[in-house]
């Protein structure tokens, strides 16, 4: 019996593929890269139907912040139809130690975690949304 060895190539990228990005998706990603910078925010989720950008201070906890946001939308979605409140642009939900803010801008959804002391109308300022 003869064994084969497998050789894999692997190839370092320096910087984040992006096969297509609409430029307003793009003009959204650097308003989103300077809130970042405001104090008291951790970071945000990006996405929209083909692609989500992911900008957290702790990678540790992606798939807890992803639930969350996804959670936001869903939770949106049906008390809108339950009380019959139309479409809504922009949903606060406020914690014990963090808030979020979840914006749907165009054919993007975003959430923007942050301290609870973080200033949400600022953001939403920047982003066009007040």
């Amino acid at each position: 019996m003869v064994k084969k060895k497998n050789i894999q190539e692997i190839a370092s990228v320096a910087e984040p593929i992006v096969i297509e990005e609409s430029s307003s998706t793009g003009s959204l990603r650097r308003s989103l890269e300077e809130v970042k910078t405001y104090e008291g925010v951790i970071g945000y989720i990006l996405r929209n139907s083909t692609s989500a950008a992911i900008d957290l201070g702790d990678p540790t906890r992606i798939i807890d912040y992803a639930i969350l946001s996804s959670s936001a939308f869903d939770a949106n979605k049906e008390l809108s139809e339950l009380f019959d409140l139309g479409n809504t642009k922009s949903i606060l939900i406020e914690a014990k130690s963090i808030k979020v803010l979840s914006l749907l801008l165009d054919d993007s959804r975003v959430s923007i975690f942050m301290d609870r002391n973080a200033d949400h109308k600022k953001i939403m300022k920047k982003l066009h949304v007040l």
